[in-house]
């Protein structure tokens, strides 16, 4: 399962935070970050995701 949730981290970072952890903190970290840029927004999702 991780390997489908950091596939939807590379196309949308949001999505697989979302998928991993819900709508809370971290979420809207990696909302703002794909917002300035994409790359730190996927640097994060990865993160999270592996973290967990």
């Amino acid at each position: 399962m991780d390997i489908v949730r950091i596939i939807a981290a590379i196309f949308l970072p949001p999505l697989g935070v979302f998928l991993q952890v819900g709508i809370g903190k971290d979420f809207w970290i990696n909302l703002i970050l794909t917002f300035f840029g994409y790359i730190p927004g996927i640097v994060h999702a990865v993160w999270i995701i592996a973290k967990k």
